[in-house]
């Protein structure tokens, strides 16, 4: 079909002899993930060596978790690689870190970065205007999260230690890296909250997924495009995890330890399972997000200039005048040939869609 030569017309071809953007090649991408991957992970290594003091307080028994997480962040940095690769999101990616560390940036809205980290990446204001309910469940799963890795990470590196003078308590000593930071009482509010932080962070998880996992079961536009292992997995492992970590302080309390041992080997699988899971399944946009944070402020800069991109057809504005030309040049990178789409508001790109087709295809039919 053909389209209005006003509208979808290509860009010309670049001169004979003009440097061509290259299409990266699938080995020299998958070596360069490897590589990132092999050296990320490395580095955790010896940051767990050095952090315990030479493995002196490192848990063996948590050496499941400690492997896991090597394996997260070599999945981690392999994905991150070949994400960036792709030439739509290594433009973001240039823009958005571009941003967070432009002086120029700085010095025109000095508190833009911190309160975009706080409302957009922290409090995520973008999905209370979707739906207060999923805002509130997104809420409860990041800071659950956050708060469980806060805590699981550092101990299972060996980083943080729990020390007590009489073996058993109530007095702990809190030390980072071999040293003291803090002594508590474990029978005092500070204490029962260092000892159950992970149970907390349990509750928190426990009602944001299931209210997600109920949604996905009963909404049908959820259900149209849903996928087990994208979707509904992850969800499901997040709970197993919450519940199983509050039935070993069941046990722990109320059972004098009675099942222990098979709650704490299932609780571990479920941990491993979701940390290796992690660079590849629904939960990397986790580590995604700090860059479309760095693209909002680059959009915000701009607007902040009065660089505003209007439609060409009724005058509307469309965004700011660098993201138009940002997506114009990825449109080019990708090779197609309607770049100049973009200078039209989503409404007139309908209504020209719809009048090419009208003219090119219907006009020998009534």
């Amino acid at each position: 079909m053909s389209e209005p030569t006003d509208v979808l017309a290509a860009d010309p071809p670049p001169p004979p002899g003009a440097p061509q953007p290259p299409a990266p090649a699938g080995r020299s991408v998958t070596a360069r993930a490897t590589l990132a991957g092999t050296v990320v992970s490395l580095l955790l290594i010896a940051a767990i060596v050095l952090g315990s003091r030479l493995l002196r307080d490192f848990d063996s028994a948590l050496l499941p978790y400690a492997v896991a997480t090597v394996f997260l962040a070599f999945g981690v940095a392999y994905r991150y690689t070949v994400w960036v690769s792709a030439p739509g999101a290594r433009r973001l990616f240039k823009k958005g870190f571009g941003s967070f560390f432009s002086a120029a940036n700085f010095k025109k809205a000095p508190t833009a970065l911190p309160r975009m980290i706080a409302t957009y990446l922290g409090f995520q204001k973008f999905l209370g205007a979707r739906s207060r309910p999923r805002w509130a469940a997104h809420q409860l799963i990041f800071w659950g999260c956050l708060l469980a890795a806060a805590i699981t990470f550092p101990l299972t590196w060996g980083w943080f230690t729990f020390t007590s003078g009489s073996g058993s308590g109530p007095g702990y000593e809190m030390r980072i890296w071999g040293f003291k930071v803090l002594g508590f009482n474990s029978l005092n509010i500070l204490g029962w909250l260092m000892f159950h932080g992970l149970d907390i962070a349990a509750v928190l998880v426990i009602p944001g997924a299931s209210y997600f996992l109920w949604r996905r079961m009963k909404d049908r536009g959820a259900i149209t495009g849903q996928r087990f292992a994208y979707d509904l997995l992850p969800l499901i492992c997040l709970i197993v995890i919450s519940v199983t970590g509050l039935l070993l302080t069941f046990s722990s309390i109320f059972l004098h330890g009675g099942g222990y041992e098979f709650l704490a080997i299932l609780h571990m699988v479920s941990v491993v399972f979701t940390l290796i899971y992690i660079p590849f399944g629904k939960f990397f946009h986790i580590v995604q997000r700090p860059a479309a944070v760095g693209m909002q402020l680059f959009k915000y800069t701009a607007r902040q200039d009065e660089q505003v991109f209007a439609c060409k057809r009724c005058g509307e504005p469309i965004d700011t005048t660098p993201y138009v030309e940002n997506l114009r040049g990825t449109m080019r990178d990708l090779r197609l040939d309607f770049n100049a789409f973009v200078e039209y508001c989503p409404r007139c790109k309908r209504i020209l869609r719809g009048n090419a087709y009208l003219t090119h295809v219907k006009k020998g039919f009534k």
